[in-house]
């Protein structure tokens, strides 16, 4: 059985464009950090942002990462998830729904030299809305965020203002501000293989 615990925070659109290879387009002002326990021992974390690429929508990875950089642990209902530079905690509302950026997701892109698209993965268990904090810890005064009760959207930001630009990094990344935390949830669904 594979937990998932998705949150997702509103930041400044053209900070993440500066940030965006070639060839990809923001979608909205969001940057996503999704971590999924896979066993008692084992954790995977992604961060990543929508956009559109070829003809499809979806999140592109700004970075992953796997136990042991990632690390887990359960207290007083709620679970905590650790790295050197994130600590995230999650702990179920017992309000179950859905998410709508799932309806507008073909899957995932990761960047690179030898760039690849996963098919998003078909997770049809309803989701437990969370609440949750975050803080990246890169450097001092990078994004960090608590949730408020609710999940609120997302409305795309007109073009503004023009950033120097900046490489796609989970480091570069973390340092755009957090405007609010959107929601976040927990699923738990058996993996098709």
């Amino acid at each position: 059985m594979i937990e998932q615990f998705v949150m997702a925070y509103l930041i400044e659109q053209d900070r993440i464009r500066a940030m965006l290879p070639e060839g990809y387009e923001s979608l909205r002002p969001v940057l996503r950090i999704n971590s999924e326990i896979l066993d008692e021992k084992t954790a995977y974390l992604e961060f990543n942002t929508p956009v559109s690429c070829d003809g499809k929508r979806g999140w592109l990875n700004i970075g992953h990462w796997t136990s042991p950089e990632v690390r887990f642990e359960r207290a007083n209902g709620a679970v905590a998830i650790d790295t050197p530079f994130l600590h995230l905690t999650y702990k179920g509302t017992g309000t179950m729904g859905g998410c709508p950026a799932e309806k507008d997701n073909d899957g995932c892109f990761f960047p690179g030299e030898d760039p690849e698209f996963h098919p998003a993965e078909q997770i049809n268990e309803k989701k437990e809305f969370c609440d949750c904090k975050f803080i990246w810890t890169f450097h001092e005064g990078d994004a960090g965020g608590a949730s408020i009760g609710k999940t609120l959207p997302a409305i795309p930001e007109e073009n503004s203002t023009v950033y120097p630009r900046q490489e796609l990094t989970a480091e570069n990344a973390a340092a755009i501000p957090c405007k609010m935390v959107l929601g976040s949830y927990i699923v738990r669904f058996e993996r098709q293989r």
